[in-house]
This record gives structure tokens, C-alpha cells and sequence, in this order.
């Protein structure tokens, strides 16, 4: 933007005849955030106060920013130096990728009830991603997928198609990594030097090594309180390790539901939680309102833990049932699943 402003320079009138540098201005407000940022903006309908959560599984940003809505609306800008993917979590705790790009802005206009109608122009990748979710809001999730792999087909050089190939063939509770493996070929021919690519690339490995029937892989870390962490906490019992953050509500109540069912089991079941929050602080505040007193490790390092890489987990919530044998016998559930699956193991 700074170069297109310092050519404009030389077809603007002296700042005394006014109206030039009026029109400097303008063109400096419209043309997006200032170069080395990136700027989000919201308008929502029948949401007039509330906080939104902003985190980043590339790390665009470190921790976690709070955006305050104030009359429907908000403005946040972060330092942007690359491109990548931020989420942002709403306040009932589904979430929304934006594709962040250095000097770009985007705006988010939808009515609060239907944030599945949620529409983000600014950038094409964010406006591909906006089509492509009212296209298949009211389909089945066959359907959904198969969309998925249409739109990946056409549009192999976008960023969106990274995207839909992680959330739709690898973190998904029916993994496709044969489908996985052809759509990642395809994207490979048309980005290239492609960071995300790359992580994508290592992501699908680690999943392929965590899934059914494959030994859990070594691992070790401390838990809150200090106290080493490693495959001897498995102790030859079914167990489940598994993923959660204080932000999301759909791992919050997955814990709840685990600690459920080990209570009833007893020391037929250990769990080993792994948090994601950027603060331990808020980690332990989260673990006394729940009373949680399993391990759980929070090294504040969020998806870069050395914990979470060691296990393949990639996503919030996550989780691995590991049987008395140390085989992974199912990796990646929704928490109905989960929970009837070590029902039936526990019987």
C-alpha cells in the first residue's frame, strides 16, 4: 500500500488546495490495514455486548486476543507479517477461520441466531470460504464432504483448500487418508514453498501414526503441578488421553463427560488431559471450578506443545482411547462416540 500511496503523491494538488490530500486520506482509509497488520472488523445483528476469542493454529499471533463487541460492531488489528489462518471462537463457542493476509482487512456481517450465514469479505480466500459454507449449509454431512473435494479439485491453489482437506479428510471422526493423500497431490502441483502445505503434510503423517491399531507413541511432559507426565501414567488400564482449552465449550463438556464415566468405572479408566491455553494460570483456574484432579499438562506453548506433536493431536477437542495393551484402539471422536465406545469397553 506505502507504494501505491507514494505514487499517487506525484498526481495529488498541494495540501492547499484541499481537496487532494482529501482524497489522499480516502485512499489511505480505504485501502485496507497498514502494511505489516492485519485488520478484522464485525458488524452482528441481535448481538449488541459480548467477547469474541482470537487464537491462531499457524502462529500469526501468540496466546489468545479477547475482541470486545460493543453495539453490534468491533475493530482489531494484529502485526501481520505472513499469511495464515486465525480462528475466531464466538461466545457460544463455535468458530469462524479468517485468512489473514499482511496489509489486508476484512468485515464480518451476519445476524448472531445464523452465524452459519456468517459472510467475510475482503480477500478472496476468505470470500471463496464464505461461498463455500452457504453452499453447503443445509446439506448432509456426506454431502459436505463430497463438496469439499469438489471445491478442492477447482481451486487447488487456494488456502481455503488446505483448510477443507484438514477438517474434512484428516480431523474428522472417519479420517480419509487415501482421499487425503490424492487431494494433497493435487494442492502440491499448485502451491508451492508453501508453509501451510508443509504442516498440513506433516499433520496427515502424524494422524496416519496415531490411528486404529497403531502402538501409542512415547511421550513426556509435566502436568500443572510439576510432575512428569510419560506413557507409565497409562499404568496397563484402558485410558484416554485427550485435548481441551479453557476457551472451548465443546472440550470443556468433553472432559466433564470423561470425568463422568471414570467415576463410575474407577480405576478401570485413566485420563490424561493435555490444555492448550496460552496461560497456565487460566489452565489452573479452569481445573479448580471444575475439580478436575487427573494429570493435565499445560506447558502454555498451545499447538506447538512438544506433548500434543508427540501424540499427533492437532485440533481442540482431540482424543485417543488406548487400551491395557498400549494400541490405540480409536483416535479423534465426538463426545457422544467417545463416550459409547468406552461404555462398551468398560462393561
Amino acid at each position: 500500500m506505502s507504494k501505491i500511496l507514494s505514487r499517487l503523491k506525484f498526481f495529488l494538488p498541494p495540501y492547499k488546495e484541499g481537496w487532494g490530500w482529501i482524497f489522499f486520506v480516502l485512499i489511505l482509509t480505504s485501502c485496507g490495514s497498514r502494511d505489516g497488520y492485519f485488520k478484522l472488523e464485525g458488524h452482528f445483528l441481535k448481538m449488541n455486548q459480548g467477547e469474541f476469542y482470537l487464537y491462531s493454529p499457524d502462529g500469526i499471533i501468540t496466546g489468545i486476543d479477547t475482541l470486545k463487541l460493543n453495539g453490534g460492531r468491533f475493530s482489531h488489528e494484529i502485526p501481520c507479517a505472513t499469511s495464515g489462518i486465525l480462528m475466531l471462537v464466538f461466545p457460544n463457542f463455535s468458530e469462524q477461520p479468517i485468512f489473514a493476509e499482511e496489509g489486508q482487512s476484512v468485515s464480518l456481517d451476519g445476524d448472531a441466531s445464523h452465524l452459519k450465514e456468517l459472510k467475510v469479505k475482503g480477500t478472496k480466500a476468505n470470500e471463496l470460504l464464505t461461498k463455500f459454507r452457504l453452499q453447503v449449509s443445509k446439506v448432509s454431512p456426506v454431502e459436505e464432504q463430497k463438496h469439499a473435494a469438489t471445491f478442492i479439485q477447482e481451486n487447488p491453489a487456494s488456502p481455503v483448500s488446505l483448510y477443507l482437506l484438514r477438517r474434512y479428510f484428516i480431523l474428522t471422526d472417519k479420517p480419509d487418508y487415501k482421499q487425503a493423500e490424492q487431494l494433497l497431490s493435487l494442492i502440491k502441483s499448485k502451491q508451492k514453498n508453501s508453509t501451510a502445505l508443509t504442516r498440513l503434510e506433516t499433520d496427515l503423517a502424524k494422524n496416519k501414526a496415531t490411528g486404529k491399531d497403531q502402538k501409542i507413541p512415547r511421550f513426556s511432559g509435566f502436568d500443572i503441578n510439576g510432575r512428569p507426565v510419560t506413557n507409565a501414567n497409562l499404568g496397563g488400564s484402558l485410558s484416554v488421553i485427550y485435548t481441551w482449552a479453557s476457551w472451548s465449550y465443546e472440550s470443556l463438556e468433553q472432559q466433564r463427560q470423561l470425568r463422568r464415566i471414570a467415576r463410575k468405572h474407577g480405576s478401570q479408566l485413566n485420563l490424561i488431559g493435555i490444555c492448550a491455553d496460552a496461560s497456565k494460570q487460566e489452565c489452573k483456574r479452569a481445573l479448580q471450578r471444575d475439580t478436575v484432579t487427573t494429570p493435565v499438562v499445560c506447558d502454555g506453548k498451545m499447538f506447538e506443545s512438544p506433548v500434543m506433536n508427540q501424540l499427533g493431536f492437532t485440533q481442540i477437542p482431540d482424543n485417543i482411547i488406548v487400551s491395557k495393551e498400549g494400541r490405540i484402539l480409536e483416535h479423534g471422536l465426538n463426545t457422544r462416540d467417545l463416550m459409547e465406545r468406552l461404555e462398551k469397553l468398560l462393561k
